[in-house]
């Protein structure tokens, strides 16, 4: 059977652009197993409260949520368990050497599959405050406002 080909989105993590103001983007692998996989091809994952840290040298997943394989047997998974991050090495000790200074944390922004792996694309994130949370909603407002009066000035209705 041929490898499928592409991009194809499992489940993304809309609430983290808002949180947090991204600064570098990364996409690492996942070990999981295989009913996990079988459910992620079904389309069903969650995000919310996902963070991934650093633990004896290697990057973790946590709190991402899988739900159990309908036709699992005894073989199904742990819907929240802990689970590695695939990334080269040098990576790792980047982000770790990052994640260490303070004030950065790393959250998953989306899960998908790239050439019929199973990937998770992560953001190297600072937190926003709620000040810069309400300025970046009036700046999207102005803009939306703006690309319709413009919209309007096109079709001659002003």
């Amino acid at each position: 059977m041929p490898r499928e080909k592409g991009r194809k989105v499992v489940a993304s993590n809309r609430k983290a652009r808002h949180d947090y103001a991204i600064l570098d983007t990364y996409e690492a692998g996942m070990a999981l197993t295989g009913t996990e996989v079988k459910s992620l091809r079904a389309g069903r994952a969650s995000l919310v409260d996902a963070f991934a840290q650093e633990k004896g040298g290697e990057l973790y997943l946590y709190g991402m949520h899988i739900p159990e394989y309908v036709q699992g047997t005894w073989t199904n998974h742990e819907p929240r368990r802990t689970r590695k991050l695939l990334l080269k090495r040098l990576e790792i000790d980047r982000l770790i050497g990052k994640l260490r200074e303070g004030g950065l944390t790393l959250v998953p922004l989306s899960v998908y599959f790239s050439d019929g792996w199973a990937k998770v694309e992560m953001g190297l994130a600072k937190g926003k405050k709620a000040y810069d949370k309400r300025q970046d909603l009036a700046k999207r407002d102005a803009d939306r406002e703006i690309n319709r009066a413009m919209g309007r000035r096109g079709k001659g209705m002003e």
